[in-house]
């Protein structure tokens, strides 16, 4: 279970104070699968960032199975939107980084990451190197690379949102099986996507900003195991449009409240 008990984060740079957090508060259970969806600059990457160990809250706490995350850990994998691969390293060796980073031996690394390349469905292209790879594949390898240090908790940073929309949605329905088909790992998901959240997620945790802050959690209604058809029911057609006025409410207040402190600005002025 990962619990973000009011969760603040401030930084301050060369004089200037931004709160990118305040007093988040919820909780993602063993094996479920968290979305965080919200509009831009409320704090999701920041609050993934935290549950990694990267950075540390200003206040409040992050707790993983009962244990405060301070750092980095081999329980956690972290998945990026830039495929962040080795560029002179071939297929097989960036998905088995992660594993030499922690002294796996060579035999063995190999034998687990070609296992997962199999798993993403890049099972021949072990000697090829990330140039030759579409945007899609090389999120595959990324993911292959993340699930091949077998991690309890993965932590994943709007991992579609570089891809074209096509190759996206074949990279949500094949996470879908993935997930579905392996030990259900606690995974905590940001995007920008309401089609993906409802479609991955046991959970969706909506986001307002300025400073950002749990503004809703809801329940994904749909039962597990989920078919691909899924995506073409009524129901979830309006359980996506749910989410997607709640999030465009939030973003007319932003802009009402900006164009109110613009105004006060300026009368002051």
């Amino acid at each position: 279970m990962i619990e973000v008990k009011s969760v603040s984060k401030v930084f301050r740079r060369n004089g200037v104070t931004l709160e990118a957090l305040r007093d988040v508060t919820f909780e993602v259970g063993t094996g479920q699968f968290t979305s965080i969806i919200g509009p831009s600059g409320c704090g999701k990457t920041t609050l993934l960032k935290m549950m990694a160990g990267l950075i540390a809250p200003t206040s409040g706490a992050i707790e993983i199975e009962g244990e405060k995350v301070t750092g980095s850990g081999p329980d956690r994998a972290l998945v990026f939107q830039h495929f962040v691969l080795l560029p002179w390293a071939d297929v097989l060796t960036n998905a088995a980084f992660g594993l030499e980073a922690r002294g796996v031996a060579k035999s063995k690394r190999e034998q687990i990451a070609r296992a997962q390349l199999e798993q993403v469905g890049l099972g021949g292209f072990e000697a090829h190197y990330p140039h030759e790879l579409s945007g899609g594949m090389q999120q595959r390898v990324g993911i292959a690379r993340a699930l091949a240090v077998d991690p309890d908790t993965l932590l994943m940073d709007e991992p579609f949102g570089s891809l074209d929309a096509i190759t996206r949605q074949v990279m949500q329905r094949d996470l879908l099986k993935l997930w579905q088909e392996t030990a259900h790992k606690t995974t905590v998901f940001v995007t920008h996507s309401m089609d993906e959240a409802a479609l991955l997620s046991d959970y969706v945790v909506i986001m307002d900003t300025r400073p950002g802050r749990v503004a809703q959690i809801i329940e994904v209604p749909f039962p597990r195991p989920r078919s691909e058809t899924l995506t073409e029911s009524s129901e979830y057609r309006e359980f996506t449009a749910r989410l997607s006025h709640q999030l465009e409410k939030m973003q007319r207040v932003d802009m009402e409240r900006e164009t109110t402190q613009e105004a006060e600005g300026s009368s002051d002025g």
